[in-house]
């Protein structure tokens, strides 16, 4: 069971498709997860045009390469955000037009449905990505936040995405929430109350991404244990820990890449997450789909990190044992 290991395209936005198409086939990947940026994947030319969808097909082919998802995060997160002018620039002039906040979110919530009739028409059935969150702000409860504030946030996150889901449905494609700080589901209680908002609507699952569960001392094994049926796609990406008494868990305002933060983000190896914990964890809970190395570490150059991610993981994507390690001793008994 050697799971593909693709790249998520997210990232690389600035350069041309072809381009990054080629760097990766030559490290070795098996495809791509093609974010909804750039030229490398445009959900309202896939819905226009066939030819569009048969140049994706090609390009891939071309540098034998396969799609076994594609992303819509920075869309996705406009749906249940607070809108402000940080959004105006994740997102396309057409989505902000006048920058009316409950306009975007309604354009956003139509964007996102196109974006799996998009995917149906690409071939893939995974759409990874964020919801957004009207009730994130309200992380600490203070001034006194009543209960009711938070259900009438999970309320309105059902009423906005259980549209999205039925078409998602219809066009039998699954819609991966990448459970993350700022979303609706952060950890494994906020993901149940989500699931359960939607009334555990078929097509909601998780694209299981453990560098955004370590930093928040929750574990990546009782994550995929509690959500087996649910891990719809994986994404590769560490986190290194700092707490030396002087940083924050909550990373002082300080950005990515600053050494003063209590934790930052690093590549495949680099940080705290134990690999091979999860690939067991992973076989054991028989996810077959790829791993998308996921390239976000401030201290290292991104072509020789994608390469040396691509290494680390491809001597650890092992598959389970088909037969138990003492079973040869038998044979002794039937001489």
């Amino acid at each position: 069971m050697a799971r593909p290991i693709t790249l998520c395209t997210s990232q690389w936005l600035d350069l041309p498709l072809e381009t990054l198409a080629q760097k990766v086939s030559q490290w070795g990947y098996d495809g791509l997860e093609l974010s909804c940026g750039g030229d490398h994947f445009e959900v309202q030319k896939a819905l226009e045009s066939d030819a569009y969808i048969r140049q994706k097909h090609d390009l891939l082919e071309k540098y034998g390469l396969k799609c076994f998802s594609i992303s819509n995060h920075l869309i996705g997160q406009c749906v249940c955000d607070p809108i402000d002018e940080r959004h105006k620039s994740i997102l396309p002039p057409r989505i902000w037009k006048d920058g009316d906040p409950e306009g975007i979110r309604q354009r956003a919530a139509e964007e996102m449905k196109d974006t799996a009739r998009a995917a149906r028409r690409l071939g893939v059935d995974v759409v990874n990505g964020f919801t957004g969150s009207s009730i994130w702000d309200k992380l600490y409860f203070f001034p006194p936040t009543g209960m009711d504030t938070i259900d009438a946030g999970y309320q309105d996150f059902a009423d906005r995405w259980r549209p999205i889901l039925d078409v998602f449905q219809a066009e039998e494609v699954r819609f991966a929430l990448e459970v993350h700080p700022t979303e609706i589901a952060y950890d494994i209680h906020t993901f149940h109350r989500a699931l359960e908002a939607v009334q555990g609507h078929p097509s909601f699952g998780i694209n299981f991404d453990p560098s955004h569960l370590v930093h928040q001392f929750i574990s990546p094994v009782a994550f995929l244990h509690e959500f087996a049926d649910r891990i719809y796609h994986v994404h590769v990406k560490d986190v290194k820990v700092r707490l030396d008494g002087r940083s924050s868990i909550l990373s002082s305002h300080l950005a990515f890449g600053d050494p003063r933060r209590g934790w930052d983000f690093v590549s495949p190896g680099h940080g705290d997450i134990r690999w091979d914990e999860l690939i067991r964890t992973l076989n054991d809970i028989q996810y077959a789909g790829p791993l998308s190395i996921e390239w976000e570490d401030s201290g290292m150059e991104r072509d020789w990190g994608a390469q040396d991610a691509i290494q680390t993981i491809q001597k650890l994507n092992f598959s389970p044992s088909t037969q138990a390690f003492d079973a040869a001793f038998a044979t002794y008994s039937q001489e």
